[in-house]
């Protein structure tokens, strides 16, 4: 323990006082002298003090670019989901297209089947009509 002695006058009165870093005051011999004494264990947790505090500022910094890029892909989320709802869209529209042509062709074949059938049937007409 490292000790020193202050010559003045009597800077906190007889009265102990302790700070905050580990000194303390004790009253000397004589009422103009006060003594000093450091404490070297506040010294090593301030020391631990420090560090904790370098600490918590990696961790609030980590902390904080975490939520930017959770704002960042949260962003790229509700973008991809807007695409992906036009998609959705867009190929209804499609289905519907498709469906409408599929039934105007399916009927246009019955058409076809239907005046084909009567073709057939004039010519065997014909044909037997003609023999």
């Amino acid at each position: 323990m490292a000790s020193e002695s202050l010559k003045g006058g009597s800077y906190y009165g007889a009265a102990p006082y302790r700070s905050g870093e580990g000194l303390s005051t004790r009253a000397a011999g004589s009422s103009d002298e006060i003594q000093l004494r450091i404490d070297p264990m506040q010294g090593e947790l301030d020391d631990q003090v420090t560090g904790l505090r370098r600490q918590i500022r990696q961790l609030r910094s980590v902390a904080q670019e975490i939520e930017s890029e959770a704002k960042y892909q949260n962003d790229f989320l509700n973008q991809l989901q807007m695409t992906l709802i036009r998609a959705q869209a867009g190929v209804k529209n499609n289905m519907r297209r498709l469906n409408r042509r599929i039934i105007q062709q399916g009927s246009n074949h019955i058409v076809h089947v239907v005046l084909f059938a009567l073709l057939i049937f004039g010519v065997v007409f014909l044909y037997s009509k003609f023999s």
